[in-house]
Formats: C-alpha cells, sequence, structure tokens
C-alpha cells in the first residue's frame, strides 16, 4: 500500500467519523446551552438537571440517526476498505 492511498483512506475514515458524530455532539451541544440558560435564567443549580436532559437528547438523537450512521459506515467499508483488503 501507497502514502497516497494510505492517506487517502484515513482521510475518508476521519470525515465519514465526523459526519456520524456530528447529530449526536450538536444535540449534546444544543441541550447544553438550553439547560445552561435554564439554570442560568432561575437560578437553580442541580447537578442532575445538566445531566439527565442531555443524555435523554443524545439517545433519542442516538437512536434517530442509527439508520444514517448504520448506512455510512457500511458504505465507507464497502467502498473503500474492503476493496484494498481484497486488493482490488
Amino acid at each position: 500500500m501507497d502514502e497516497m492511498l494510505f492517506f487517502d483512506t484515513m482521510r475518508q475514515g476521519l470525515w465519514v467519523s465526523v459526519a456520524i458524530s456530528t447529530p449526536i455532539l450538536a444535540a449534546a451541544l444544543i441541550s447544553g446551552i438550553l439547560v445552561g440558560l435554564f439554570q442560568a435564567l432561575t437560578s437553580v443549580q442541580e447537578m442532575t438537571l445538566t445531566f439527565v436532559p442531555k443524555l435523554a437528547a443524545i439517545v433519542v438523537v442516538f437512536w434517530a440517526s442509527m439508520g444514517f450512521m448504520t448506512q455510512s459506515l457500511t458504505t465507507y467499508f464497502a467502498d473503500t476498505l474492503v476493496p484494498i483488503i481484497a486488493g482490488m
């Protein structure tokens, strides 16, 4: 395997991982900002209040985007890694 093929495969893999993780990270960011804003406005400083809504948002977004994640990974493996491993 030459360097160009290796680096191109790594670049594609990193972009797939970014695309897969973006919905979950965005949900965590948005729910964290909303809960932090709610805490600042109401002066409620409860530790579980920051954790539970963020976890719930992450689980919901993960469940909703599971098909996209699976399709992205299988496409990457079938189109990029399997031909390299098979030597095609």
